[in-house]
C-alpha cells in the first residue's frame, strides 16, 4: 500500500474512532488499543500508564492526551503521516507489571516504541527492556535525569522537562526571589521528597544547581517519607522544629494532596515559604484541594491551563475538557507530545521509516510546537542528551476560579527558556 494510500486509511480509522480491545495471554497484561488495527498499522507503540490507585489520574489523562494527539494528528491531514496502533497498559503503578507489559508489547504485538511511564524507578527498568530489545522508548511523564545520563542510550527520547531542568529553574528562581535575603544571610532549605530514585535525583540536582549558581544557602534538614505515605504529621513537626527558611517538597500526585492537606492543619505555612518546583503545580493538585489550597505557595508543573495564553494550549486544553468533562494534568499534555513526536519523527524519516538509525537521527533533529511553548518558542530535542529543551515557568497561587473545581490557579510567573537553563551548553555552542 502506498504511503498516501495509508494516509486516508488512517485518517477515514480515526473518523470511526477505532477502539478495540487486544487479547492478552493474562489477566494483569490486558490492554486496550487506539487507532489502526494491527494488520493495517505502519507503526506499533505500546503505552505504559498506572490507572488506579494515588497517580492513576495522571495515566487516565494520558489516555485523553493520546486521543487527542490522533485527533490533531488527523486534522493535520499529511498523506504521508504513518498509521499509528497504540497499545493501553495499565502498570497499577507496579514495576512487575510495567516490565511485564514492556516485553510483551514488543515481542508478541511488534511494538517498536514503548512511551510513557510515570515512575523514574519503573522507567529504568522499562528504558533497559527498550535498549534490549532495539526498541524506542519516549519518556512522557517520569522525570529522573539519570534516564539521560548513566542509563542513557540511543534510542531513548524524553519530551517533558526532567529533575536537572526543573530544579535548575527553582535555583534561579530562588537566586531572584530571595535576593534580599541572600544579600544579608544564607537561605535555609529543608527538603523533603519520597523515598525512592526520583526523590533523591530531585535532591541531588537541586543542590548542583544551586553550587552553580552561587546561591548562598545551608541545609537545615532532609526529610525521606515512603511512597502512598498515609500520615505526614512526623515529618510536618520536624520541619516546623528545623527553622528552614524555605521548604522544598519533591512529592507529586496523591502524595502531595495528603500532605498539603495535613500540613494545612498546621503552622508550618505560616512558619516558612514553601515550594515545589517538580509537579506541586500540577492542576489535579488545585482541582483535589479546592478551597482548602493555601495561597502563596511557590509552585511549577510540566504543563499549566493558565499559561502560555496561546491558542494551541487554549484548544488542547477545552479540547481535553470537552473529551474528559474536566481539565486535563500535566500528564495528558506529556503522553501528547509523545504521541505526536512519535508521528513527526516517523514523517521526517520518509520511506526509511522502518530503519531504526534513521528514526533516530529523525528525532535528534526534532523540532515540535507543544501546547507548553510560549509564543515565538518551539521546543526542540538536544541531539547529544536526548532531553527535549523547553521552557519553565513557576508561580505562586493565587485566586482564580476559571478553572473549575479549582479555587486557585498560579500567577506572578517566572518565565526561564532553555538558554538560561544550560549556561555551559549555551557557552559551547
Amino acid at each position: 500500500m502506498s504511503r498516501q494510500r495509508a494516509g486516508k486509511f488512517f485518517r477515514r480509522l480515526m473518523l470511526f474512532s477505532t477502539v478495540y480491545l487486544v487479547a492478552m495471554a493474562t489477566p494483569q497484561a490486558s490492554a486496550e488499543a487506539l487507532g489502526a488495527p494491527k494488520e493495517q498499522a505502519d507503526v506499533t507503540v505500546g503505552c505504559l500508564y498506572p490507572m488506579s490507585g494515588r497517580a492513576g489520574v495522571l495515566g487516565r489523562d494520558s489516555v485523553v492526551g493520546i486521543r487527542l494527539a490522533l485527533k490533531y494528528l488527523e486534522e493535520q491531514a499529511a498523506p504521508d503521516r504513518a498509521r499509528l496502533r497504540i497499545l493501553l497498559g495499565d502498570t497499577k503503578s507496579k514495576l512487575s507489571t510495567a516490565t511485564t507489559l514492556a516485553r510483551r508489547f514488543i515481542e508478541d504485538e511488534g511494538a517498536s516504541f514503548l512511551c510513557g511511564v510515570v515512575n523514574s524507578s519503573v522507567a529504568i527498568e522499562v528504558t533497559s527492556i527498550a535498549e534490549s530489545a532495539g526498541a524506542f522508548f519516549i519518556g512522557t511523564d517520569h522525570a529522573s535525569s539519570r534516564l539521560t545520563d548513566e542509563f542513557f542510550h540511543d534510542r531513548y527520547f524524553r519530551v517533558t522537562n526532567d529533575t536537572r531542568q526543573s530544579m535548575t529553574a527553582g535555583a534561579l528562581f530562588i537566586k531572584d526571589y530571595f535576593s534580599d535575603h541572600l544579600a544579608r544571610k544564607p537561605l535555609r532549605i529543608s527538603y523533603l521528597g519520597p523515598d525512592y530514585e526520583y526523590g533523591y535525583q530531585v535532591w541531588a540536582d537541586f543542590r548542583e544547581a544551586l553550587e552553580r549558581f552561587g546561591v548562598n544557602y545551608e541545609i537545615a534538614g532532609a526529610l525521606w517519607p515512603r511512597l502512598s505515605e498515609p500520615d505526614y504529621s512526623h515529618y510536618i513537626n520536624e520541619l516546623i522544629t528545623e527553622k528552614p527558611d524555605l521548604v522544598v517538597n519533591s512529592l507529586w500526585g496523591g502524595d502531595f494532596v495528603a500532605f498539603v492537606t495535613q500540613a494545612t492543619e498546621t503552622r508550618l505555612f505560616e512558619t516558612a515559604r514553601f515550594a515545589n518546583f517538580e509537579k506541586g503545580g500540577d492542576y489535579e493538585i488545585f482541582a483535589q484541594l479546592g478551597e482548602n489550597m493555601p495561597l502563596g505557595l511557590l509552585l511549577a508543573s510540566r504543563h499549566h491551563n493558565n499559561w502560555p495564553e496561546t491558542e494551541f494550549n487554549q484548544w488542547f486544553v477545552e479540547e481535553f475538557h470537552r473529551e474528559a468533562g474536566y481539565y486535563p494534568s500535566s500528564g495528558a499534555q506529556g503522553a501528547f507530545t509523545g504521541i505526536v513526536a512519535i508521528a513527526e519523527a516517523v514523517k521526517n524519516a520518509g520511506a526509511n521509516y522502518k530503519d531504526p538509525l534513521a528514526i533516530e537521527q529523525a528525532f535528534e533533529q526534532l523540532a515540535l510546537t507543544t501546547p507548553e511553548d510560549p509564543t515565538g518558542f518551539q521546543s526542540s530535542m538536544d541531539p547529544d542528551s536526548h532531553q527535549i529543551q523547553q521552557v519553565m515557568a513557576i508561580g505562586e497561587t493565587v485566586p482564580d476560579d476559571r478553572y473549575p473545581p479549582a479555587k486557585v490557579m498560579l500567577g506572578n510567573w517566572h518565565i526561564y527558556y532553555p538558554a538560561e537553563l544550560e549556561p555551559r551548553r549555551a557557552e559551547t555552542k
